[in-house]
C-alpha cells in the first residue's frame, strides 16, 4: 500500500495511492494511541495532478550520517576525522522546516558558493509508539519506506560547528512522494540522477547498521512516535546547481523528482 499526503483545495489531506488516482482519506492511516485507524475514502484526485506534500510531518526527524562503508571510505580519503566505520548505531536531527514534498523545488541560497551536493537516502516511518525496543519490535514498528534527498551546502557545513545552515535551510530535504508499505526496502537498488543522467547507484541495504539497530538503540533512551522518521544515510553524492532536476529512485518503492531553483530566481 502507498499512503501520501496532498494540498487538496490548500489544505494536507492523506491518500492512498494508486495507479491512476489517489483515493483522498478522511484521516492519517498512522497508528496512535487509540490504535490503529481506519480512515475512510472521501474523494479522488489524479495523480498526475496531484500537489504532494512530504508523506508525513514527523514529531522528530532523525538523520544517521556516515552508514555506507564507501561513503566512509571516499570521506576519509577527503580528510574528514569522523570518516571512521563506526562502533554503534548514533544518530542526529534534522529541521521540519527543510522538509519540502516531491515536485517541488530546492532552493539554493544565493549566497551559497562551493559545492551544493545531492545525498539519496532511505527513509524509515515509525507507526507506532515504542520503547525499548527489541530487534523485531523495531522491525514491528516501522509503518513503511519513502524516499529522502538530503541536498548539503559544503562549505557552510565545513565552515560552520553544526549542520544548522548547510542540511537544514528550507527546502534541503525533500521527501517522497509516498510511504510505501509493502516491501523489502533493505533488498533494493538505490538510484540518483540529474537531468536523466545515472550519477550514482547502489545497494539500498548496503550498511554498516541498519534501520532496526538504530531504532533499537535509540528507544534505549528516547520514545518513538508515529510519523517519527528516520534517513538512513547514502553512499554516494554529486553536485548539483540551479536549472538541474534531481530525481532519487529506490526500487520498489518510486521516485523522488525535484528542480533546483536559485533563491530570487524562480525559473532556473
Amino acid at each position: 500500500m502507498r499512503y501520501a499526503r496532498l494540498s487538496v483545495d490548500g489544505r494536507a489531506q492523506w491518500g492512498r495511492v494508486g495507479e491512476t488516482d489517489v483515493e483522498l482519506l478522511s484521516g492519517s492511516p498512522l497508528e496512535d494511541d487509540a490504535g490503529r485507524p481506519d480512515p475512510e475514502v472521501v474523494g479522488t484526485v489524479p495523480r498526475d495532478t496531484a500537489d504532494w506534500l512530504p508523506p508525513v510531518v514527523p514529531p522528530v526527524f532523525y538523520a544517521v550520517g556516515l552508514n555506507y562503508p564507501r561513503h566512509i571510505e571516499h570521506a576519509a580519503r577527503l580528510g574528514n576525522p569522523a570518516a571512521v566505520l563506526p562502533d554503534r548505531p548514533e544518530a542526529g536531527y534534522r529541521a521540519n522546516n527543510a522538509l519540502t514534498g516531491h515536485r517541488s523545488p530546492i532552493v539554493k541560497p544565493a549566497e551559497v558558493e562551493g559545492r551544493f551536493e545531492a545525498e539519496p537516502e532511505l527513509v524509515a516511518v515509525i507507526g507506532r509508539t515504542i520503547r525499548h525496543a527489541t530487534y523485531d519490535e523495531a522491525r514491528a514498528a516501522v509503518f513503511g519506506w519513502t524516499i529522502g534527498n538530503d541536498v548539503s551546502a559544503r562549505t557552510w557545513q565545513h565552515q560552520d560547528r553544526t549542520f544548522w545552515r548547510s542540511k537544514n535551510s528550507d527546502t534541503f530535504k525533500p521527501m517522497g512522494p509516498w510511504i510505501e508499505t509493502d516491501v523489502d526496502a533493505l533488498a533494493q537498488t538505490t538510484t540518483l540522477r540529474v537531468d536523466g543522467v545515472e550519477r550514482a547507484s547502489f545497494p539500498t541495504g548496503d550498511m554498516v547498521f541498519d534501520p532496526f539497530d538504530f531504532i533499537v538503540e535509540i528507544t534505549r533512551h528516547i520514545t518513538m512516535r508515529p510519523g517519527d522518521v528516520l534517513w538512513m544515510g547514502a553512499e554516494s553524492t554529486c553536485g548539483i546547481e540551479p536549472g538541474d532536476t534531481v530525481e532519487v529512485e529506490i526500487s520498489g518503492i518510486g521516485v523522488l523528482s525535484n528542480p533546483v531553483h536559485l533563491e530570487g530566481n524562480h525559473q532556473s
